[in-house]
């Protein structure tokens, strides 16, 4: 059963998001603040986070920066009253997988759970597994390993990977990876392409001898790059 924690200050969407979620089999942990959320996550595992962003004290862009400053690889779904594209970008250059605009619909809302889920979760039966100089990439698992060592990659950071690592030398540009891996094709959210980018090449240099994976066309994009 898959365990999913739901932050939000007002009680009756917690409510109606645990009634829904609770009818297609899964467990639901509450938290009424950001502070609360963050310490949930520090005692136990979830496998997505539901998270609104403008909570009291402790807001969702703090719970979420915290995340993935802990190299937690949990799934995110950010809840905003704000349709705004700055608070879209945002959340996700903070590394957020998908976002909801309130007032939603909770079917809508579960099924994207569903689908980051299944992203997060990869696919049993999939592609044959990627192995380059040294990294190796299991679709099945959505397991990263450089040099022999597991590298915790959130699922937008594992989708960028694999995306560019399926046409090594390809030249991808901005554009493209942000519709491929985002499915977002308008211009104001390029940057957010940029921020994971680099929170990759990080995650994947800290191992000792690793290569550098990913290279920066300038001007054009970027593309992945080894000997096979």
């Amino acid at each position: 059963m898959k365990k999913i924690l739901v932050a939000d200050d007002e009680v009756k969407i917690r409510e109606l998001v645990r009634m829904y979620l609770e009818k297609e089999g899964f467990r639901v942990v509450e938290a009424a603040d950001g502070a609360a959320a963050l310490d949930y996550l520090a005692r136990e595992h979830f496998d997505l986070v539901i998270l609104d962003l403008m909570m009291p004290n402790t807001d969702g862009w703090t719970v979420c920066r915290e995340i993935r400053k802990r190299d937690n690889p949990v799934p995110i779904i950010m809840l905003t009253a704000r349709g705004d594209e700055i608070d879209r970008v945002l959340g996700l250059e903070l590394g957020a997988d998908d976002y909801v605009v309130k007032p939603f619909s909770p079917r809508e809302l579960v099924a994207r759970v569903k689908a980051v889920l299944r992203r997060s979760g990869g696919e049993k039966n999939g592609p044959e597994v990627l192995v380059y100089d040294g990294l190796t990439i299991d679709p099945s698992s959505r397991k990263v390993e450089v040099n022999g060592q597991v590298v915790n990659l959130t699922p937008k950071e594992y989708d960028l990977l694999y995306v560019m690592a399926l046409s090594p030398g390809r030249v991808f540009t901005r554009e493209q990876l942000l519709e491929k891996v985002w499915g977002y094709d308008f211009f104001g959210e390029m940057r957010t392409v940029d921020t994971h980018i680099t929170r990759l090449r990080e995650k994947l240099s800290r191992v000792p001898g690793a290569p550098q994976y990913i290279v920066t066309v300038w001007g054009v994009g970027y593309k992945f790059e080894v000997n096979k």
